[in-house]
């Protein structure tokens, strides 16, 4: 389960963040996790208190949004939600699509208290 490393580096990075601008506490964490990543939110929430734990984070909450996994049909030009569709263009039923979003990872929000 990588998620748990991947928790302790987000609280090294949320940390020296918070020393770097003289916060004391962090009172949310919002993160943004692609639809087709290899990064699972419920694992996330599951091993965030463990990662957290004795950290300047301890007592904040952690929201995960979703970003969805959007492609670009190579053949028509149309952009549309991936698994939604399958992986078929809507306006022309092509499968020559590129992945646009939804492999992300990204720290979106530090609520400083």
């Amino acid at each position: 389960m990588h998620e748990l490393g991947l928790l302790m580096e987000i609280v090294k990075t949320v940390e020296k963040f918070a020393v770097e601008n003289q916060v004391d506490r962090i009172g949310k964490l919002v993160l943004q996790i692609g639809e087709i990543s290899s990064v699972i939110p419920e694992y996330m929430q599951k091993v965030y208190p463990a990662a957290v734990e004795g950290s300047m984070l301890e007592d904040a909450r952690l929201e995960i949004e979703i970003l969805p996994a959007n492609g670009r049909c190579l053949d028509c030009g149309k952009e549309f939600h991936c698994t939604v569709c399958g992986g078929v263009c809507p306006d022309c039923g092509s499968r020559n699509m590129k992945i646009i979003s939804g492999r992300d990872f990204f720290i979106k929000e530090i609520e400083c208290i």
